[in-house]
């Protein structure tokens, strides 16, 4: 039995837990109304989260005229506040007071035909012109560092605004408050870097190279991708994982509940309904945050924090400690006579609650290796109850488990001990040589990216001790493996990194691993201009000329892709000495050409 079998992630289909969100038309009028809304975000929040939704469902409108919208809606509240609540605009759904707003400005044809329709076709029209595609609008480019700290001392508020537009109107499927957050983050850049009466920091540049869209944001966007390319099977699988993980003390029915319930806010989210998904969040919050006794003594200073930021303080929180006497096998599940009759007549919960029982027991282990383990359990019954075996069929599965866990461990191993031997960039040159073999089709700006990532979960998880490297390394990698498979899905790589990214979602990392030489791929050929050396080799600052050698490096093996490590050993050493002894000529130039 092979438990890195491909995973058709298991869950229960037929659920019939009571679940805590409203889902019917009836539950509409629980939703906040623009009243509660305000009173309980506050005008400033309140106007930001506007700013948020006109920008992502107007993506090509202007600052102004987004900033208009806002005002006008958060006008509208400050007034239903007041006394008037008997207006009868007061009385609209939240949802619906944004999409008149829009309807109602000029010069927006492209909305026109939506706006012709009745809710909630109306808002499925909206929905449906949400564009995310790189091309759609220019990336967001990082302000230059003294004209920003100019900018930011005369217009703090409307710089920080403009900066929630710019961010909304390219994210159009992220979460108001992750956007939010991320706003927050910048302002506090600005502040740390602009400096305050005494001055700007001393190095601005260096200041300004903070990524603006935080890691609550790539979560968001790569739980989308699981769900669009995997479907709800496997969200559920993985959330089940988590979840049990998290809330360890919390029973089977208690978890069941919340994976359908998260499950069903990603689908509302990631369809990019952000009042809805806002609302569907709230209310997990308030679950999770009134029932915090019979789920995790670990999330209280979380619970006491403002709404906007419970959230990601929840996701980010440790697990809490396994129940007392909880014992560190799952037998039962194993040498139970009854198995295989509790397997035929219950099949998907049987195996969800295998991956409960397991994945409380295993903080240790990352998502992925339990979902893999997950379906390692489904083959072994699938063979060991067919009629005619023998009873100590199921015990074999244990050893195969041993096998695989260790073969994990080991992978983590060896690549931690490389990182920690060579360092940041060596670390990474391993990388690229690995990956322009692997994807040649990527260019040298995003293989250079992708592997910087790759580099950055070494240097954040081999530090950590052996009980917590394997969930924050390979979750982290599945991070920057989502990243690449999103690419993959815009501008196709090659059939390899195909079928690492289709055909199983917890097989992606090792999937990833075994690539090895594109076969299609068509090697650059040999010109003139393949292999350029300017004097900048001698004069370049190192981090510049280590990018520059980066990038020779993916062009070598784009030119040579069967280039064996001994090869590129001594390829490197000749180029170091040529390098040394051109930088010592007086005519670096004429040496670079001559070498």
């Amino acid at each position: 039995m092979n438990w890195r079998t491909r995973i058709y992630v298991l869950f229960l289909v037929s659920l019939t837990v009571a679940k805590a969100l409203p889902r019917s038309s009836q539950d509409i009028e629980l939703k906040p109304s623009i009243v509660q809304r305000f009173s309980q975000l506050q005008e400033k929040n309140f106007k930001a989260i506007a700013m948020v939704m006109f920008a992502q469902y107007v993506q090509g409108g202007t600052f102004g005229k987004t900033l208009q919208m806002a005002e006008d809606v958060t006008a509208l509240a400050k007034k239903c506040a007041a006394a008037t609540r008997d207006n009868p605009d007061c009385l609209k759904p939240l949802n619906k007071i944004f999409l008149d707003t829009i309807c109602q400005e000029e010069n927006l044809p492209r909305f026109a035909e939506c706006c012709a329709k009745k809710d909630p076709e109306r808002n499925d029209c909206f929905l449906s012109l949400k564009n995310s595609s790189g091309g759609f609008i220019s990336p967001f480019e990082r302000p230059n560092a003294e004209a920003a700290c100019r900018n930011y001392s005369q217009h703090q508020h409307p710089l920080t605004g403009y900066f929630i537009y710019e961010v909304s109107r390219r994210h159009p499927f992220l979460y108001a408050p992750t956007i939010l957050s991320v706003a927050l983050g910048y302002e506090e850049m600005m502040k740390s870097c602009c400096g305050s009466a005494e001055g700007p920091t001393h190095n601005l540049e260096e200041c300004f190279q903070r990524q603006p869209l935080k890691e609550d944001g790539l979560r968001q966007e790569h739980t989308c991708g699981i769900l669009k390319k995997f479907g709800e099977r496997t969200l559920k699988a993985l959330k089940l994982a988590q979840i049990s993980q998290k809330f360890p003390k919390a029973d089977f029915v208690t978890v069941s509940k919340l994976v359908v319930d998260i499950s069903d806010m990603h689908k509302v989210c990631c369809r990019g309904d952000m009042l809805d998904c806002m609302h569907h969040r709230e209310e997990i919050l308030h679950y999770v945050c009134t029932n915090q006794d019979i789920l995790s003594s670990k999330i209280k200073k979380c619970c006491e924090k403002p709404l906007l930021q419970r959230s990601e303080c929840i996701v980010n929180a440790e697990n809490d400690d396994k129940p007392a006497g909880l014992s560190p096998h799952v037998r039962e599940f194993i040498k139970d006579k009854g198995v295989c009759e509790r397997f035929a007549q219950e099949k998907d919960t049987h195996l969800a609650r295998f991956l409960y029982e397991y994945s409380r027991r295993h903080p240790e282990f990352s998502a992925q290796m339990l979902l893999r383990i997950g379906k390692g359990y489904e083959d072994l019954l699938k063979e060991c109850c067919k009629p005619g075996l023998p009873g100590d069929c199921c015990s074999r599965g244990e050893e195969e488990l041993k096998k695989h866990i260790y073969e994990t461990e080991s992978v983590m191993k060896t690549s931690c001990d490389i990182y920690k031997q060579k360092g940041d960039y060596y670390f990474q040159n391993e990388l690229l040589v690995s990956f322009t073999k692997k994807m040649p089709q990527l260019t040298s700006a995003e293989l250079i990216k992708f592997t910087k990532q790759m580099t950055a979960v070494g240097s954040k998880c081999c530090q950590l001790s052996q009980d917590k490297l394997l969930p924050c390394a390979e979750e982290n990698l599945d991070l920057v493996l989502g990243e690449i498979c999103r690419r993959h899905l815009t501008d196709p790589i090659n059939p390899g990194v195909c079928h690492c990214c289709s055909s199983s979602y917890a097989l992606r990392r090792p999937c990833m691993g075994k690539l090895e030489i594109d076969e299609t791929y068509v090697p650059l050929s040999l010109t003139p201009d393949l292999f350029t050396f300017h004097e900048d080799l001698c004069t370049a600052e190192e981090e510049k000329l280590q990018h520059k050698k980066q990038e020779m490096l993916i062009t070598l093996i784009k030119y040579k892709p069967q280039l064996t490590q001994e090869q590129l050993g001594w390829v490197t050493a000749a180029f170091t000495a040529m390098r040394e002894q051109c930088c010592r000529e007086e005519n670096h130039q004429e040496c670079f050409a001559t070498e």
